[in-house]
């Protein structure tokens, strides 16, 4: 029996973003390709202000492109409304940015079944065990003003998980963290690709690129290897 390539569950083509400050523009992104397949953690590399963070932006709905398109299970996410952009990631779609992740007048409990309640999949049970395997249990009924920022990464990173997504994109989610935190945060991403999850990093750390199954790197707004 012949097997039929995997379809990616994420797919972007030739994405630009431009920048402008005055008179001066900045080409944050120069016609990147990436292709994310379930049961793989890609890591994205490169100094800052390469572009890693405004390609996850893209990936993830958050920011439009000036060019390219972005799919996510066949559909296109690129030039859609914020409402549509909002339905695809509440289907599938796990997103941690450096900030913001977190609502301030709710608990970190609070913060993590909201995002469940937005996807129809409210699992409180779920939401305390996800907090427990991040060290978080004793911080369920804080606010996030009152955490360090060890602590509200890791609840982001609960947040970004709560409803299992089949897609995960998380920018720099272990900079604020220990080893031991890190580790812990490591396993939970290789678990979701395990089960058939596809998780995109950008990261700087040596250690979260080294766990990943693949890594892209990235130069001036160009993949120049991976």
């Amino acid at each position: 029996m012949t097997l039929l390539p995997q379809e990616p569950v994420l797919e972007a083509r030739d994405l630009y973003r431009f920048f402008h400050a005055g008179d001066e523009e900045t080409l944050a992104l120069r016609g990147v390709s990436l292709s994310l397949y379930r049961g793989q953690m890609v890591a994205v590399v490169g100094p800052s202000g390469s572009g890693k963070s405004t390609l996850l932006a893209c990936l993830a709905g958050l920011d439009e492109p000036d060019g390219g398109t972005v799919r996510i299970a066949g559909e296109r996410i690129t030039r859609r409304s914020e409402a549509t952009r909002a339905r695809i990631r509440a289907r599938g779609v796990g997103v941690l940015v450096q900030a913001g992740n977190l609502v301030e007048h709710l608990t970190v409990l609070g913060n993590v079944e909201i995002a469940q309640r937005v996807a129809g999949a409210h699992d409180a049970r779920r939401a305390r065990a996800l907090l427990a395997e991040l060290d978080l249990e004793r911080q369920e009924d804080a606010r996030p003003s009152t955490l360090s920022g060890g602590e509200a990464a890791r609840a982001g990173v609960a947040v970004a998980l709560a409803n299992d997504p089949s897609v995960l994109l998380a920018d720099e989610p272990t900079g604020e963290l220990d080893r031991l935190s890190e580790a812990a945060v490591l396993e939970l991403f290789a678990r979701l690709a395990r089960a058939g999850g596809a998780v995109c990093v950008v990261t700087h750390s040596d250690r979260v690129a080294e766990a990943a199954d693949r890594i892209v790197r990235l130069a001036d707004g160009n993949v120049v290897d991976g």
